[in-house]
């Protein structure tokens, strides 16, 4: 298993558009090889900045490579500069890669 995570400082007085623009988007990832779940998270507020995570989950690190050279990352990322968003992030995202070494289920799950 592979997660692919970016860090985003994102302007504290534009939090409310920055969500906006993430939970309207259009991911292109349903039905790719290796793709299993996406997460956008909202962490910790600072000063000058409320820190936000994407979460991708994936199969393997390969599925996810592969992803990045396909036409559905161009279409996710067509976008990604738009100069109306400028003001809106404090820097470029920050990119994090992780390869799954331990998983721990809950084992009372659901049924």
């Amino acid at each position: 298993m592979y997660i692919a995570m970016n860090r985003f400082r994102v302007n504290p007085e534009r939090v409310e558009e920055f969500e906006q623009l993430w939970l309207e988007r259009e991911t292109h990832l349903q039905g790719l090889p290796g793709f299993e779940a996406f997460h956008m998270l909202r962490g910790p507020e600072r000063e000058d900045h409320v820190l936000y995570a994407s979460h991708t989950v994936w199969r393997s690190r390969e599925d996810f490579e592969a992803w990045t050279r396909s036409e559905a990352f161009r279409k996710a990322h067509a976008s990604a500069g738009q100069s109306k968003r400028e003001g809106l992030y404090l820097g470029p995202p920050a990119f994090e890669g992780f390869e799954v070494i331990q998983t721990v289920d809950n084992e009372e799950k659901d049924p």
